[in-house]
């Protein structure tokens, strides 16, 4: 079977890369812990400033869905999300799920 990779665009504030930096680094330790698996975080060194990227594997989207239930009744997950509310660092998020492709 194969596996599903949450690919997550964000539009940012390019004045507030450093809070983005901190969310995301903040998710290191939370995404592992709920079941998912982090391939990383990308921010923009060079070129456009105001896109990053995320990417989280699971085995199903029934795994994603379950990590979803649990992200949301997480307290440090939780407080990541008002973060980035408060903040407002977080200009759009898109996700796409993408199926792994196996020789």
């Amino acid at each position: 079977m194969p596996h599903i990779t949450c690919f997550i665009r964000y539009e940012l504030d390019p004045f507030q890369r450093e809070a983005f930096r901190e969310y995301a680094q903040n998710w290191g330790r939370i995404i592992p812990r709920l079941g998912g698996r982090l391939l990383g975080y990308w921010l923009p060194q060079e070129g456009t400033n105001y896109e990053a990227w995320g990417l989280v594997g699971f085995d199903s989207l029934a795994d994603y869905e379950a990590y979803r239930t649990r992200l949301k009744a997480d307290p440090e997950a939780r407080a990541n999300f008002e973060f980035a509310q408060r903040e407002r660092f977080i200009l759009r998020e898109e996700r796409t799920f993408c199926e792994d492709v196996q020789p």
